[in-house]
C-alpha cells in the first residue's frame, strides 16, 4: 500500500517556521512516520495538486491500494482529488467552524469534512465534537502521534545538576535586571521593541539545572498557551523556595518581541527565591534528553490543546504533570498521574477567523488551582518521593494507553482500510 503524506511545512524549513500557521503538523507527521513505515511504503508529498492523482493512478493500474493522509487544518486540504484523501487534524474548541467568513466558503468545516469520507484526529474530544455537528455516524477516529515507544529509552529521573548545552537564547532571571522590563519602558519602545538582557548571549552556553524543575515547552505567541497564569502562578506558590525552577523551552523561530513582556510579568510579581529560564535555543538529542531528565513536573496551563506533543513527551517518560483535564488532555491526565488543575468553560474564538467573533468555548484555568498544584507538587518531590515515584510511573503506564504504536496502530490501519473499503477495485496491499 502507497501512503502519500503531506503538510505546509518542509521537514527542511521546520526550524525557520516555528510558531506559524501549520507548522506543528510537521512534528505530527515526524512521530507517525516509524508507524507509516510498518504499514506501506510511504511517499512524502510537495504538491498535492500535480503528485497525488499521479501516483494514485499508477498505484490503480498495478491494482495496488493508495491512499493521501493530509496532516493539514480541513480548511486547507485539497478538494477534488481521485485519490482517496484523508485530513488528519487538531482542534481544541468545543465548536467545529460551521459557517463561511472573510469571503473563504471553506472556512466552514463542517461542509469540508462532509465533502470526505472520513477524518483522523488526536483525542476522544475532537470525536465527541466532531459528531455533533458531523453526525453521530461519521467515520471519524482518534489516533494522537504514536510516540510512546520512542521515548521509552529517555526514561531517566534527575540525579544531581545536570548541564545542558545552549547554542541559542538563554535567560535567567536571576541575571536579569527586571526593572529594565517595566510596562511604561516597554510601552515607551513600541512599536518596536526593548532589546534582550545583555547577559543572553548568542553563542552555546551552559544551562545547569538542579532541584525541582517545572519545564513547559511551547509557542510563546500562541495565545492558547497561557504563560502569564504559569509565571504568576510560580511565583505566588514557590516565592521562598530557592531550590525549585521553571523553565520556558520556546518553540518559535522570533520570540524577541514577546520576551520583554514575559520578563515583565515576572518584575511585577516581585522579588522570587526561585529561579525562571527562558530557552529558545537549539539542543542536540543529548542535551534535549538532559532537560528531559532534569525536569521534575511537565507543566500546561492551556486553554485548550489539540494532543500537546511536548507534554505527551514528557509524561511518556515519566514526568509527572501539571496539566488541566480538559480537551485532548482529558485522554491521558488524571489524579494518578498528574496534579489535575481546575477549569471551566469560558466563551472564545476559533484562532483563525480574523473577526475574533464569540463563536465557540474554550477553558479557563482557575488561578488558586494552579497555584495549589505548584505547592502540592513541590511538597511531593522534596518530602514524598515514594508518592512521585509512583505518578511517574502511572505517568508511563497512561501514555502507554493512549500513544503507544500498539494502541494507535490497529486504529489507524482499520481507520485507513474503512476508507480504501469505499473506493472500487481498490484493496489493501
Amino acid at each position: 500500500m502507497k501512503l502519500l503524506v503531506y503538510t505546509s511545512t518542509a521537514g527542511r524549513d521546520l526550524h525557520k517556521r516555528l510558531g506559524q500557521p501549520e507548522y506543528s503538523y510537521r512534528f505530527v507527521i515526524q512521530e507517525f512516520r516509524p508507524l507509516l513505515d510498518q504499514i506501506g511504503s510511504v511517499i512524502d508529498i510537495s504538491d498535492p495538486a500535480t503528485e497525488v492523482d499521479a501516483i494514485y493512478e499508477a498505484c490503480r493500474a498495478r491494482g495496488e491500494a493508495c491512499v493521501f493522509l493530509c496532516f493539514m487544518p480541513p480548511n486547507k486540504v485539497p478538494l477534488g482529488l481521485a485519490c482517496p484523501t484523508i485530513p488528519v487534524f487538531a482542534w481544541e474548541y468545543e465548536a467545529l467552524p460551521s459557517q463561511e467568513f472573510n469571503g473563504k466558503p471553506r472556512n466552514d468545516w463542517v461542509r469540508v469534512l462532509n465533502h470526505f469520507e472520513g477524518a483522523l484526529t488526536h483525542s476522544s474530544f475532537t470525536v465527541e465534537r466532531a459528531r455533533s455537528f458531523l453526525g453521530r455516524d461519521y467515520p471519524i477516529a482518534s489516533v494522537p502521534a504514536p510516540l510512546w515507544d520512542r521515548v521509552q529509552g529517555t526514561r531517566r529521573a534527575a540525579l544531581g545538576v545536570r548541564r545542558i548545552r545552549c547554542n541559542g537564547l538563554l535567560i535567567d532571571s536571576r541575571e536579569v535586571d527586571l526593572a529594565q522590563y517595566r510596562k511604561r519602558l516597554i510601552k515607551a519602545a513600541l512599536p518596536g521593541s526593548l532589546p534582550l538582557p545583555a547577559s543572553t548571549g548568542s553563542g552555546p552556553r551552559d544551562l545547569l539545572l538542579d532541584g525541582v524543575v517545572y519545564t513547559a515547552v511551547f509557542n510563546p505567541c500562541d495565545g492558547r498557551k497561557n504563560w502569564r497564569s504559569m509565571i504568576g502562578a510560580f511565583c505566588e506558590a514557590l516565592r521562598d523556595k530557592p531550590d525549585a525552577t521553571l523553565v520556558f523551552k520556546l518553540t518559535h523561530y522570533d520570540p524577541s518581541e514577546v520576551i520583554p513582556w514575559m520578563l515583565e510579568t515576572v518584575y511585577r510579581m516581585g522579588p522570587i527565591a526561585g529561579r525562571i529560564v527562558f530557552l529558545h535555543a537549539y539542543l542536540d538529542p543529548a542535551d534535549y534528553e538532559a532537560l528531559l531528565s532534569a525536569t521534575t513536573f511537565a507543566l500546561n496551563a492551556s486553554h485548550g490543546e489539540g494532543q500537546c506533543l511536548p507534554l505527551m513527551e514528557y509524561m511518556s517518560a515519566g514526568k509527572v504533570a501539571i496539566a488541566p483535564c480538559h480537551t485532548s488532555m482529558r485522554d491521558y491526565v488524571d489524579e494518578e498521574c498528574a496534579f489535575v488543575v481546575d477549569s471551566s468553560e469560558e466563551i472564545g474564538s476559533w484562532p483563525h477567523d480574523p473577526r475574533q467573533t464569540l463563536r465557540t468555548l474554550r477553558h479557563r484555568i482557575h488561578h488558586q488551582s494552579l497555584v495549589s498544584a505548584f505547592r502540592k507538587s513541590y511538597y511531593v518531590a522534596t518530602r514524598e518521593p515514594a508518592v512521585h515515584a509512583a505518578m511517574s510511573r502511572a505517568a508511563v503506564e497512561s501514555l502507554r494507553r493512549y500513544c503507544s504504536m500498539d494502541v494507535v496502530g490497529p486504529r489507524l490501519v482499520a481507520s485507513i482500510r474503512e476508507r480504501l473499503a469505499r473506493v472500487p477495485l481498490a484493496s489493501v496491499g
